[in-house]
């Protein structure tokens, strides 16, 4: 988010943080918390983030009743560690929004969670001072955050899916928005509610859903038009599924992600999906929430990409999907003229999922 400089290489760059023990307590050792990815390494995220790889699932296994407990007071009376909570936040652009929005979340969970709670920035092609604004919280909170920076633009969904490769190092992992329309408190309640779901999904549109600054006319429109034609091509029976706070499980997260492969707005259809097929419980649940000023989204291009994007998961799942693939280059040419993140090439086994 920074000036790019072409005659460097953007090697990986250790701030901010500690390392963590097989218990995951901090050590005094530095982590490496900031990486620079440079655009032909796009998908190598993971092998460059040198965290510490003795992770508590490889060294120090809880059993599966440990893991899955969720509610705080449950897992002191049978003394367990609470589960390790995971949080993405992709970010464009964002250096005029997020600092609040950070500073709120790492407080919060501070105080009120006791597990131990991450918060990673993945920083999504910025031209902004957004990465100086993220460093600047991180003085802050040593402990709690740390970013990805990618170099080039590759979408929300495409920063997420890079987000999640670290999923070995929660227990629980979601994503909010950058703008802070989900506040932290309204996030806890979502995770309390996985005690009996593999993926918890915040609800704008249920009854007891509380919304402070509702979303333009047009917007909702297109949301329930969106809305309708995903329910028509995948029976979700999921009221809202763009909302931006969700949280799963760690191995949900594992088995699905060799299946994510949309990188714009519709990364959540693709997901929903992904965890429907693989016979996961999805729970919606209402949510607070507050519109924000200042999105970067193009009402009709962002629309019309997230309906070829649908279309695309459609065919994925369909018997036609294998001889649709001299398409691609079409494809490509479709998404470069929309300026927006083309899907993400698969492996042979994404045509059946």
């Amino acid at each position: 988010c920074q000036g790019r400089d072409p005659s460097k290489n953007h090697r990986s760059t250790s701030e901010f943080g500690l390392k963590l023990n097989r218990w995951g307590e901090t050590t005094g050792e530095p982590i490496l918390t900031a990486i620079s990815i440079s655009p032909g390494s796009r998908g190598s995220a993971f092998a460059k983030l040198r965290l510490d790889r003795r992770s508590p699932r490889q060294s120090s296994p809880l059993p599966k009743f440990a893991r899955d407990c969720i509610l705080p007071v449950f897992c002191y009376l049978i003394a367990v560690p609470d589960p390790r909570l995971l949080l993405l936040i992709p970010a464009y652009n964002e250096e005029r929004r997020i600092e609040p929005v950070l500073r709120d979340y790492a407080q919060f969970f501070g105080k009120n969670y006791p597990g131990k709670f991450q918060l990673v920035v993945v920083l999504n092609g910025c031209t902004d001072n957004t990465l100086g604004v993220v460093r600047r919280v991180a003085v802050e909170f040593p402990a709690v955050l740390r970013m990805l920076e990618f170099k080039e633009p590759i979408g929300k969904g495409g920063a997420l899916i890079e987000g999640l490769k670290l999923a070995s190092f929660g227990d629980l992992i979601g994503y909010v928005d950058a703008d802070g329309a989900t506040p932290p408190h309204a996030f806890l309640e979502l995770v309390r509610h996985l005690g009996g779901a593999d993926c918890v999904v915040g609800s704008r549109w249920l009854p007891d859903s509380v919304i402070h600054q509702s979303q333009t006319g047009n917007r909702r429109f297109a949301s329930r038009v969106f809305h309708t034609i995903v329910q028509l091509f995948f029976r979700l029976n999921i009221h809202d599924t763009q909302c931006g706070a969700k949280v799963m499980k760690r191995e949900v997260v594992e088995k699905v992600h060799p299946f994510l492969r949309i990188a714009d707005m519709a990364f959540d259809i693709n997901l929903l999906v992904a965890l429907k097929r693989a016979g996961y419980r999805i729970r919606e649940v209402p949510t607070e929430w507050t519109d924000k000023a200042g999105s970067k989204v193009a009402l009709f291009r962002s629309s019309l990409t997230m309906f070829l994007s649908v279309v695309r998961i459609r065919l994925i799942y369909s018997p036609f999907y294998k001889w649709l693939r001299p398409l691609r280059p079409l494809e490509g040419w479709i998404y470069k003229k929309l300026r927006q993140p083309r899907p993400l090439p698969g492996p042979d086994s994404e045509k059946r999922g």
